[in-house]
């Protein structure tokens, strides 16, 4: 075992208890085999112009971490978390969205455990087809998208009641599992600041908050002079916010975080969700780089705070997931004019204007990985 999967698994087995069963320990050890194997996601650096000052934004891609998103990370911690409640007979169950169910799925399979992920018609098709071959059962709930009964809802409540019905079923929780925050708290953050020692901000994107809270944490150890900017969408209760309908899976939540109460951002920047969706696609047409939804969000929340901001030189942000997951959806130009008018709002209140940015150049920290056939690198 590694210093740093050491490091992780001693303060996860912390929050857990007792580690005193033969399956416990099973899934300790191979959690930390996975800790220890996991590579370092590497960071793609952007030279820019913002509101006519030179930037630099770091772009750190945890899409090319295993099981092809930061969820990967977070299943780990969810996983330790449970382990003294594991036993032959137990089936693990979670609500997603969508990476986390991959990650969840292909670490329940080497752990010969059951999984079912409890999923919504959201669900893009790959992830579904990924979590599906990975030998995981779904359960897509029936919901609506108003602020009484949406479909996040729906999933906490099916997850609730299949818990409630048979005590084999362990649902790792991840709304409300210190394990969530804490994770990155240990890991992805030290990591990232280790990595970029010097950036000035990090932003990341909001949805459960295990993320943002636990990069919030690590800043004020690793670089407290960092500012950390939490990025969400228009539509997304995560903040606090009037509820309104939103497209973009991965960012954004029908409620506020509990993983975010004790926690706070030095700033939050609320973008519209098309201004993700074009961050993505001019990300992509200009540097060959395909990022997932959040991903642009964040790049767009990045982006906007410089703009704002002319202290502001070095920013990295947290890239949860790469564009292989989202063919059909933001890189789909039909799926683009069936949700024109989500993305674009009411005839009534005009659409916010996209910053503008001239890309310099770009280059990476190292030589870069080999990356999925959908991202061809220029």
């Amino acid at each position: 075992m590694t210093v740093r999967s050491g490091r992780v698994l001693d303060e996860l087995s912390a929050l857990a208890g007792e580690i005193d069963t033969p399956r416990a320990k099973m899934v300790f050890d191979l959690l930390a085999e996975t800790v220890a194997a996991y590579p370092q996601t590497p960071a793609a650096t952007f030279d820019v112009i913002v509101a006519g000052r030179g930037r630099r934004i770091h772009l750190k891609l945890e899409g090319l971490s295993p099981w092809g998103s930061i969820k990967g990370r977070t299943a780990v911690g969810l996983l330790a978390s449970v382990a003294p409640r594991l036993t032959d007979h137990s089936r693990v169950i979670e609500s997603t969205s969508g990476n986390l169910g991959v990650a969840m799925a292909g670490l329940c399979r080497e752990l010969a455990i059951p999984f079912t992920a409890i999923v919504d018609d959201r669900l893009p098709t790959c992830m579904d087809r990924m979590i599906r071959n990975q030998g995981a059962e779904l359960l897509a709930v029936a919901g609506t998208r108003d602020a009484d009964d949406d479909l996040l809802a729906s999933r906490i409540r099916l997850a609730l009641h299949l818990s409630s019905l048979d005590p084999n079923v362990v649902w790792t929780n991840q709304y409300e599992n210190a394990a969530n925050p804490l994770i990155h708290a240990i890991w992805t953050g030290p990591e990232l600041f280790t990595q970029l020692p010097h950036v000035q901000a990090i932003v990341v994107a909001a949805s459960t908050g295990g993320t943002l809270g636990g990069l919030a944490r690590a800043a004020k150890s690793s670089n407290p002079n960092a500012i950390v900017v939490g990025a969400d969408v228009v539509g997304s209760r995560v903040f606090g916010g009037p509820s309104g309908p939103r497209v973009l899976t991965g960012v954004g939540a029908s409620r506020p975080s509990r993983h975010l109460q004790e926690v706070t951002c030095d700033a939050v920047e609320i973008v519209p969700s098309w201004h993700g969706v074009a961050r993505c696609r001019e990300w992509r047409d200009k540097t060959g780089l395909a990022l997932g939804g959040s991903s642009g969000v964040v790049l767009a929340a990045a982006l906007r705070c410089l703009a704002a901001r002319p202290q502001l030189t070095t920013v990295a942000c947290v890239c949860p997931d790469l564009g292989d997951n989202y063919a059909d959806t933001i890189y789909d130009d039909d799926w683009l004019r069936s949700q024109h008018a989500v993305l674009e709002g009411a005839d009534d209140c005009p659409p916010e204007p996209l910053p503008s940015v001239e890309l310099i150049q770009w280059a990476w920290e190292a030589e870069p990985p080999e990356m999925p056939a959908t991202c061809a690198y220029l």
